[in-house]
């Protein structure tokens, strides 16, 4: 008896929230419930109300396995679906005005308070050197960041009268809370998503499938083999205490934290894609070979679409964009890239991380304005003009990386230091050889990186046209050889913290 009880409570256990191990898209709990749960989704093809049903319940299930009883602050989404009704109701300008911008404070309210309130408290701390204010420490919601911007852009469309309200709270809570992009994007925008809803019957092509697929198996790929593998056995070792590492090993540490959130990052958004196009919808292109831009504004281009293009349609555009003046669209792209800085975290660090690339793409902007000839995305480049500009723009990036990784900007200084005053070369073989397998799994993720487009679009058209079985054996034949090398410690994804 006391056995099955013990069963019955390590069931109990992993269904419930476990702050150490949040349930994320590579762990084997997740794709076992996935599997169980399109079993069932797949039965309601022409039910589009009962989908929707079914499918909210998974995703707040699926959030509070991410991110405990914060699944409260979903509760948002009445606040704005409100907020929409009344703009839509509403003629003044005035009135309008005060509508759209209530939305704002309430959403960017409610950010403000769990992003930058210990900030704020620290800051007053050491400013009187003494605790003046002691609160307790207040833990971020899991993917806060995401779902605000997400309920932002709804009403703020609304305004702007570039869509019509919703007229069904189900349907906003679908868009809203809807699994694969709740916690770490892409920001889907509510005018591409929103008539997806209701598709009657629900369609999933051969091409979906197969392409959604070869997408999870690429992102499973990128985050549980490459970025997991190079972040535990090397990068947070350097980053860690960086003045016992040579200037060699932190350069490596740097190229491969690059490598690492990208793969990270674009393995998440792969997989979120993949498994949305499965359940039959089509979000945008997250990233596109970010490290293979010519420029610094190509690179935004192509790195965190969702959120450069928010920022660009909805801070950069509303601050005056390039309509006031070349100075004025100089000072909007560094607030702009400011602000998406402080986006990421209340830390310095992130704001030298955002106001550096305001400043890059600042000073491309100022060069096309000289050489009318240069182009934002490299274009018109000879091949040896562009593979400069590639080499020169990631290490820009790069530099860009170290102070976004390290826990504080003293530790980005320690990591500068030693590449510039302790770079030996003769230590460059020893290193090699006693990181070999971490140097060689860094040489595959880059190689991989750069091949060309139609590589891999031949690659994703072979598994599109691969039988249902067998595209059952090779997702299988990926998760096997995860859990083979996957750490011992499931490795949160690093968006998970913004």
């Amino acid at each position: 008896m006391n056995t099955f009880a013990g069963i019955v409570e390590q069931i109990g256990r992993l269904f419930r929230y476990d702050p150490v191990n949040p349930m994320i898209f590579s762990s084997g709990f997740f794709l076992f419930l996935f599997v169980g749960f399109a079993f069932f989704y797949g039965f309601m093809r022409r039910t589009p109300l009962l989908r929707m049903v079914y499918v909210a319940l998974f995703s707040t299930y699926f959030y509070y396995k991410t991110g405990g009883w914060y699944i409260v602050l979903l509760a948002v989404s009445v606040s704005d679906f409100l907020i929409g009704r009344a703009l839509a109701r509403t003629g003044g300008d005035r009135a309008r005005k005060a509508l759209v911008a209530l939305s704002v404070l309430i959403n960017l309210g409610m950010l403000a308070y769990f992003k930058y309130t210990n900030l704020f408290i620290d800051i007053v701390n050491d400013a009187a050197g003494a605790d003046i204010l002691d609160f307790q420490q207040i833990f971020l919601p899991v993917g806060i960041s995401f779902f605000v911007f997400q309920s932002m852009s709804y009403t703020i469309d609304i305004y702007r009268r570039q869509l019509a309200p919703l007229t069904c709270w189900l349907d906003y809570y679908f868009y809203l809370s809807f699994f694969p992009q709740l916690v770490a994007g892409p920001i889907v925008r509510a005018r591409d998503f929103l008539p997806q809803i209701r598709q009657n019957p629900l369609t999933v092509t051969r091409e979906m499938f197969g392409r959604g697929i070869f997408l999870v198996m690429i992102g499973l790929v990128k985050k549980a083999i490459i970025s997991d593998y190079i972040s535990v056995n090397f990068v947070d070792r350097v980053f860690d205490n960086p003045m016992l590492y040579s200037g060699f090993e932190n350069l490596m540490g740097v190229y491969g934290y690059a490598l690492q959130i990208y793969c990270d990052f674009s393995g998440y958004s792969d997989m979120a894609i993949g498994i949305a196009l499965l359940l039959g919808f089509h979000f945008p292109k997250n990233f596109d070979s970010p490290y293979k831009s010519a420029t610094v504004t190509e690179f935004w281009h192509r790195w965190h679409i969702s959120l450069s293009t928010w920022l660009k349609d909805y801070l950069y555009i509303s601050l005056g964009g390039n309509r006031k003046g070349r100075l004025r669209t100089y000072v909007n792209l560094i607030v702009t890239m400011l602000l998406g800085g402080l986006w990421h975290g209340a830390s310095l660090r992130f704001m030298l991380w955002g106001g550096y690339h305001g400043v890059l793409l600042a000073l491309h902007k100022g060069a096309m304005t000289l050489f009318p000839r240069l182009k934002p995305a490299g274009g018109q480049m000879t091949r040896v003009w562009r593979a400069a500009g590639i080499v020169v723009t990631f290490h820009l990036v790069c530099l860009g990386w170290i102070f976004f990784r390290a826990r504080d900007v003293e530790t980005g200084r320690m990591v500068l230091e030693q590449i510039f005053t302790n770079f030996d070369p003769s230590l460059i073989a020893g290193v090699a050889a006693g990181y070999w397998p971490v140097m060689a799994m860094m040489g595959i993720g880059y190689v991989t990186h750069f091949i060309p487009q139609r590589w891999q679009d031949r690659v994703c058209g072979a598994v599109m046209r691969t039988s249902l079985v067998g595209c059952a054996l090779l997702l299988a034949l990926i998760v096997w050889v995860v859990m083979q090398v996957k750490s011992a410690n499931i490795q949160p994804f690093i968006y998970f913290q913004f």
